[in-house]
Parts: C-alpha cells; sequence; structure tokens
C-alpha cells in the first residue's frame, strides 16, 4: 500500500514538474516571437514633435502630349454621367513654389483619384506628397481623403509620412489657382499644415 501511495505521488508531481517545465518554455519561446510591444519615442530616436507648414502649387495636366495625370479606369456609366463617377486616374503631378509651371520645382504628387460621388465633383484623392527640395527631400507626406474640387477650399487629411515626416498627421488645404473647363487641366495651391517628429 506504501508502494501504491509513494508511486502515485511520483507520478503527481512527474506531471507537475512537466507542467511546469512546458508553461516556462513557451513563455521563452513567447517572448521571442512577441507580436506587439509598447516602447518609448526616444528608443526609436524621435525627439520632439515639430509643427510645419508647407505651401506649393500642383500642377494637374491631363491634356496634350505629355499628362501628368491619366485616366486608367472607366466605368460603363462614367461618360453618361455628369461628374464622371467611376473614373480613376493615376498622377504623378509636379509641385512647384509658385503657380508658373516654370517655377522652382519641390516635389511630386504620386498616387491615385477617381470621382467617388453620382452627385457631385468629388474625388476620392490617395497620394503621396514627394518631396525632392532643400532638407525634406527624400521625405513624403500620404494624403487620403475627399476632395470637392467645385468648393473654394477643401481639406483633406494627412494619414502619415516618411523620413522627416515619420509619424506624420495633419491636414491638407487645397484651393483651386486655375482650371481650364475645356482642357480639365488645373492649377491647385495647397497649404499643408502636419506635426511630425
Amino acid at each position: 500500500m506504501a508502494h501504491e501511495v509513494m508511486a502515485k505521488l511520483l507520478i503527481l508531481l512527474t506531471i507537475s514538474f512537466s507542467a511546469i517545465a512546458a508553461v516556462a518554455a513557451s513563455g521563452s519561446i513567447g517572448e521571442s516571437h512577441r507580436f506587439s510591444r509598447s516602447l518609448s519615442p526616444k528608443s526609436m530616436g524621435l525627439k520632439k514633435e515639430k509643427f510645419s507648414h508647407l505651401h506649393f502649387y500642383f500642377h494637374d495636366i491631363v491634356s496634350g502630349t505629355k499628362p501628368t495625370a491619366v485616366k486608367v479606369a472607366e466605368a460603363a456609366v462614367s461618360n453618361k454621367s455628369a461628374t464622371l463617377f467611376g473614373e480613376v486616374l493615376v498622377m504623378d503631378d509636379p509641385l512647384t513654389v509658385g503657380p508658373e509651371p516654370s517655377s522652382k520645382l519641390v516635389g511630386r504628387a504620386q498616387g491615385i483619384y477617381a470621382s467617388a460621388s453620382q452627385e457631385e465633383v468629388g474625388l476620392l484623392m490617395v497620394l503621396n506628397f514627394a518631396f525632392m527640395e532643400g532638407k525634406y527631400n527624400g521625405s513624403n507626406l500620404s494624403v487620403l481623403g475627399r476632395n470637392k474640387i467645385f468648393s473654394e477650399v477643401r481639406e483633406m487629411p494627412i494619414v502619415g509620412g516618411s523620413g522627416l515626416f515619420r509619424f506624420a498627421r495633419g491636414y491638407a488645404q487645397a484651393k483651386t489657382h486655375t482650371l481650364d473647363l475645356k482642357t480639365g487641366d488645373a492649377v491647385v495651391e495647397y497649404n499643408v499644415y502636419v506635426f511630425h517628429y
């Protein structure tokens, strides 16, 4: 009888130690393959947050032999729609200091815009402002928002960035400087307000 109690106790101890060892092993494996963790901004080399204002002109040229925005898709109803609903364009538009096409180039607006409203001319804008001048050379700001192009001033969110605009957030205000209703070509003034590190 004493041997049976001792055998059961030995089996119970073996199971207990095996369970403890399994938990300890899974904990150390989990640590090396962790999904997320909290970090301090300093550990990523982030310094004091800044607030910047950028001002430039966006040249959207859809006509001529060297357009900067081209149609890549349309719906069956796009040509019958007063708002061109369903039309999608890809752009690589110059960004300049002044409204003249010959003004100093500071970057490019690269992305997609699509007519996304059946009721009014409203564009879905998905683009990067890719800067190539001064301290912002190689840095980008990302925009994702609605652009009601016939409103005097439109506001779109800045949803991120890279380079000097890492962790960016803010907004862009667009105001049409010129619009040629025959060709569709436009120059748009942008004021961008952004928090970044």
